[in-house]
């Protein structure tokens, strides 16, 4: 039977996952409400993804052509890696998504939700911020650490180009949409105000663009947000004015009771009837505007 999960965790896991407090400050926190130092231990490896278990599509799955693909970065690191998939049966060219990732790079889950977009008839590419520090090194604190090292600048330069190769790559026929996840959902605000070429962009729990630059937005939007989700959610009244006065085509769904990170299907915070109403809206906005 799997641990439940005190609602005090929440917040401080949120804190912890996005680098404002240490493994160390987690577990002593977590210590006070789980029964001391050993349940705080068991809390946090409760927490942690399992990215087995919540495998959809593998990474050898024969529906699917997969390899990794660079594109030059001028702007950013010299160059953008990630990982590429389409559909191997595809009859001539298809519509593009950039798939971006949380705080920890192209783990084992963006992979598999690249993958998942393949499927759905795409040429999915997921770039790799942490490729300039020798890419996600199999261990999620690790990963996180290594996010604090990178040039802000350099990283969002690099997934704007990402973008624009993926517009011009062979692949894909000139269509493009976005979806990102936590950094990566601040990322795809970030893409539609760099990208006027973009059709579609999808943050999922995303910070805002600075509100200067919401003018310049040309893609529709499609942005999901968690109900229990305080810090990102605090940026969205600022937004909507923004998006509002822009004349910015754009949806928006809050998921009531739902943690940051609920599309995430490795880790607790995983809320299955939220995520699926989410999935499905996406994948109708992409056949929208990208079919």
């Amino acid at each position: 039977m799997k641990q439940p999960i005190p609602p005090q965790a929440w917040p401080l896991f949120d804190r912890y996952v996005h680098g404002d407090l240490s493994r160390r400050g987690f577990l002593e926190q977590a210590a006070a409400f789980a029964g001391g130092p050993a349940g705080a231990a068991a809390l946090l490896a409760a927490l942690s993804p399992d990215f087995a278990a919540a495998q959809q599509v593998k990474p050898d799955d024969p529906r699917l052509l997969t390899r990794r693909q660079a594109f030059e970065s001028p702007q950013g690191n010299g160059q953008v890696q990630g990982y590429l998939a389409k559909p191997v049966d595809a009859a001539g060219k298809l519509p593009a998504v950039l798939v971006v990732h949380e705080n920890r790079g192209l783990n084992p889950h963006i992979e598999d939700i690249t993958r998942r977009v393949a499927l759905a008839g795409y040429v999915a590419y997921a770039p790799d911020a942490l490729a300039p520090l020798g890419g996600y090194p199999g261990d999620e604190d690790k990963a996180r650490e290594l996010f604090g090292k990178l040039d802000p600048a350099k990283a969002r330069a690099d997934i704007v180009a990402a973008a624009r190769g993926l517009l011009a790559a062979p692949d894909g026929n000139g269509k493009l949409g976005v979806v990102g996840f936590c950094w990566g959902g601040t990322l795809a605000n970030h893409v539609a105000t760099q990208v006027p070429q973009l059709a579609v962009a999808v943050p999922f729990y995303g910070g805002a663009p600075a509100a200067e630059d919401v003018p310049r937005i040309k893609a529709r939007l499609l942005l999901h947000y968690a109900g229990n989700d305080e810090r990102v959610n605090a940026s969205w009244p600022g937004y909507e004015a923004a998006l509002k006065a822009a004349g910015v085509r754009y949806e928006q769904f809050t998921y009531a009771g739902a943690q940051h990170g609920f599309n995430n299907d490795t880790t607790p915070r995983y809320d299955p009837v939220s995520a699926q109403l989410a999935w499905d809206r996406t994948l109708a906005v992409f056949k929208a505007t990208l079919t």
